[in-house]
């Protein structure tokens, strides 16, 4: 079995099965599997400092085609293991991705409304509403000095940058093809842009908010999908959705491995010297040993995962 790092649990959201599921952090045996969640569960914040995890409810589609988009975002206790809450977003539907902002609010895509939901999560409600200026928005990113927002526009082929602090679009970066995931380097200089018709990442210089190069993914035959940073930094965790592979890339982009895993692998959780790798096409998730940037086993976990969290 592997250490738990300290670990309390293991939250699972089965996308494939719509399910929102807790595991044991240590066996990954399945404890809780909360059902009745309206279609479909997307994506994943946990905050375990409050003991809280939200799960938007992007609507019975994917991108680009959900033709009953929905408007709720779930909230989950960690501690009962609870379905405890339920955030209306109207009049913004259809949200997708969501992420934890230095001032604390969560910033969350809604893609059919073009708009960046701003949730103050001491009132379980929506502040504001950020332009995003493109329905295509799909994930996004925040600098980790929180002075700007940005979104992936897939289909737009751009980025779209938001100041926080003004709270207005500030414009929109081209990239040379479509795009599918977006992660952001440790110290602000470089948005990782995922390109969704080749295995390459668009490397964004941000001064110049200009593509400043580009990076061939090695080993991966097909365009991929997600893009996450370790929590220091260390490494950068890329899964292709098509060619069944996780990299792992060294912040200076010079070495590359790529390995392996289940049937479209989605996001990704780090914990300790492991990388979890949730695979919706077959309901496995995989976990890969860091240091050797080698495949180390794999559970299965519903119907098929889309995202992870330790808490």
């Amino acid at each position: 079995m592997a250490s738990s790092n300290g670990a309390r649990g293991l939250i699972a959201v089965d996308k494939m099965g719509c399910k929102v599921l807790f595991l044991d952090p240590v066996s990954n045996e399945t404890q809780v599997s909360i059902d009745g969640i309206a279609r479909t569960v997307h994506e994943l914040l946990v905050v375990p400092e409050t003991g809280l995890a939200y799960v938007p409810i992007f609507g019975d589609g994917v991108h680009g085609r959900n033709p009953n988009p929905q408007h709720h975002l779930c909230v989950f206790d960690l501690d009962k293991r609870a379905h405890v809450g339920t955030i209306d977003l109207r009049p913004l539907i259809a949200p997708h991705t969501l992420k934890l902002g230095p001032d604390g609010m969560i910033y969350l895509t809604c893609e059919n409304s073009a708009k960046v939901a701003v949730i103050d999560r001491k009132r379980n409600k929506v502040v504001e509403a950020l332009d995003s200026g493109s329905t295509n928005g799909h994930r996004l990113i925040i600098a980790p000095d929180g002075s700007r927002l940005y979104t992936e526009n897939e289909e737009d082929a751009t980025v779209s940058v938001i100041d926080l602090k003004t709270r207005k679009l500030l414009g929109k970066i081209a990239t040379p093809r479509p795009l599918a995931g977006i992660a952001i380097s440790q110290d602000g200089r470089t948005v990782v842009a995922v390109d969704d018709g080749e295995p390459t990442l668009f490397l964004i210089d941000t001064a110049s908010e200009k593509v400043a190069g580009e990076v061939r993914l090695e080993g991966v035959p097909k365009a991929a999908q997600i893009a996450r940073y370790a929590p220091d930094w260390s490494m950068l965790g890329v899964t292709s959705l098509n060619s069944d592979t996780v990299s792992l890339i060294d912040p200076d982009f010079k070495t590359q491995t790529a390995i392996k895993v289940g049937r479209q692998p989605m996001d990704m959780a780090f914990h300790g010297d492991e990388l979890y790798v949730p695979c919706q096409g077959d309901g496995s998730v995989h976990v890969i040993d860091i240091p050797s940037r080698a495949h180390k086993r794999s559970f299965a976990c519903g119907t098929g995962c889309e995202s992870l969290g330790f808490f």
